[in-house]
Order: C-alpha cells, then sequence, then structure tokens
C-alpha cells in the first residue's frame, strides 16, 4: 500500500496553496505526510504541473506525481488515476492535504476495513449519508476497473462520489463527534479558529 498526500488542488478560493499553509510550524502538507508516515506507508505527493516547482523546492522530487494530463480528467480524480497509472500494483491510501483537524486515530480504522474485507474497491467513511472521498483507500483492482471506464468513455461523470457508486466501497459511519475531523478548508474565512 502506498500513503498519497492530495495537494493537487487549484486553491482558487483560499487565493494560495492550501498544502503550502503553515500550522504550527509545519505545512499542511507535511502534517499529512506524517500523519501517513505513523502508518508506516511510503508517501507519495500528488500535486498539479502548476504547483511541481513550489513543491520540489520543499519536498523530495521523487516524492512528486504530477497529475496526467493525457487522463482528460481533473480533481480528485485527476490525481488518484495519475499515482494509480505509476503505481498500479499498490492500493493507494489517500489523504488531502486541506484536512488539517484530522486526527491520526481515524486512519488505523480504514486499514483495519482494509484488511478485514479484503474484497471491495475502496474504503471510505460515510458523513450523514454522503463519502468522504478525500480520506479513504482505494484498491489497485478498483482503480483499474475505473480506468477502463474512463478509456471505454463508460464514466460521464468524474467526481469521486459518482466514481465510488461503480467500485462498491465499503463504507464506516461517522460518529457526531468524528465529523469535525473531515472538514475542509478552502478559504481564509474558513480558517479563523484554525
Amino acid at each position: 500500500m502506498l500513503g498519497v498526500v492530495l495537494c493537487g488542488g487549484q486553491s482558487s478560493r483560499m487565493g494560495t496553496d492550501n498544502g503550502l499553509i503553515k500550522l504550527n510550524a509545519n505545512t499542511w502538507t507535511q502534517a499529512a505526510v506524517d500523519k501517513m508516515l505513523l502508518l508506516k506507508l511510503k508517501v507519495v505527493l500528488s500535486v498539479n504541473a502548476t504547483q511541481y516547482n513550489d513543491y520540489q523546492s520543499i519536498f523530495n522530487t521523487a516524492q512528486l506525481i504530477i497529475d496526467n494530463d493525457d487522463l482528460l480528467v481533473r480533481g480528485l480524480l485527476a490525481g488518484v488515476l495519475s499515482v494509480h497509472l505509476q503505481y498500479p500494483e499498490e492500493d493507494l491510501f489517500v489523504l488531502a492535504c486541506d484536512m488539517p483537524l484530522m486526527e491520526t486515530n481515524m486512519l488505523p480504522q480504514l486499514l483495519l476495513a482494509y484488511r478485514e474485507h479484503p474484497l471491495n474497491g475502496a474504503y471510505i467513511f460515510f458523513n450523514d449519508g454522503q463519502p468522504e472521498p478525500l480520506c479513504a483507500i482505494y484498491t489497485a483492482k478498483g482503480l483499474a476497473f475505473v480506468l477502463q471506464l474512463l478509456k471505454a468513455n463508460e464514466l460521464p461523470k468524474h467526481n469521486m462520489k459518482y466514481v465510488l457508486e461503480h467500485i462498491q466501497p465499503y463504507t464506516i459511519l461517522l460518529h457526531e463527534e468524528q465529523k469535525k475531523y473531515f472538514r475542509n478548508f478552502n478559504t481564509h474565512a474558513e480558517l479563523n479558529g484554525l
């Protein structure tokens, strides 16, 4: 399994790259990497082409995977499939960099589900009936199927919630007190009180 920190968003509403915002002396990206390292995973960073120079000045270039433009998709799906193309045999444990409130004790819950239910295409948390695709495990088998659908023009929507319907995820329901960990921050106003 490979850890993937998702940094490839446009950050247009924030006005600055979310992954490079600092909290307690670390960038949000480094904080997410550190959480993945606690799981003893090798970690790569999913970035888009416009971010590469900024990230390669901070992180090892071998860790950086740029979104593959040949996929003709954007966002989370572009990042996850781009990593899958480079590591087609690896299941991917993904965590978005802009979820700084994520508690490390949430992540082993996904690993446990992955180990106990080995036939699913993805392992995700569910929050009020909606999937949380930014902190999830996507299997190589599930992603290969998604890629096959994409190449056959059988994936009319490219958002991850739609994709999840096609790979039958194993779901873990969030308790009320856990929901705050999944908050992602996209504007400066949302940073107040952080």
